[in-house]
C-alpha cells in the first residue's frame, strides 16, 4: 500500500535540518530493513522555493504501524527537526 508522510518543520528549524541532512540522506540510501520502498521524496518550500520548510514522502509499505517506524527512526524525527507530521493512506491514480 501507498502512504504519504508530510511533515512540516518546527520554526526555527532550518540549521537543525542543515546539520542532519548527511545522517537523513544516508538513512533514506537504504531502507529495505525497514520494509519501505521510497516512491518519491524531498523538500517541502516556501512559496518562493528559497527556504525548505518540511519534507514530503510517498513510500509503499504493508501497513502504516511499518510507515511509523521508518517515519520515527529517520534522523530528521530523532533530531526533533519536524513539527507536525501526517501519515495517510494514498491511491495513485496517474503518475
Amino acid at each position: 500500500m501507498l502512504f504519504v508522510i508530510h511533515a512540516l518543520d518546527r520554526p526555527g528549524g532550518l540549521d537543525a535540518r542543515l546539520a542532519n541532512y548527511d545522517a537523513h540522506k544516508a538513512f533514506l540510501s537504504d531502507t529495505s530493513a525497514l520494509n519501505v520502498k521510497i516512491v518519491m521524496s524531498g523538500p517541502l518550500v516556501d512559496d518562493d522555493g528559497a527556504r525548505m520548510i518540511g519534507s514530503l514522502f510517498v513510500v509503499e509499505a504493508a501497513d502504516r504501524a511499518t510507515v511509523e517506524r521508518f517515519n520515527a527512526a529517520d534522523p530528521f524525527h530523532a533530531a526533533g527537526i519536524w513539527d507536525r507530521i501526517t501519515i495517510t493512506g494514498f491511491i495513485r491514480r496517474q503518475s
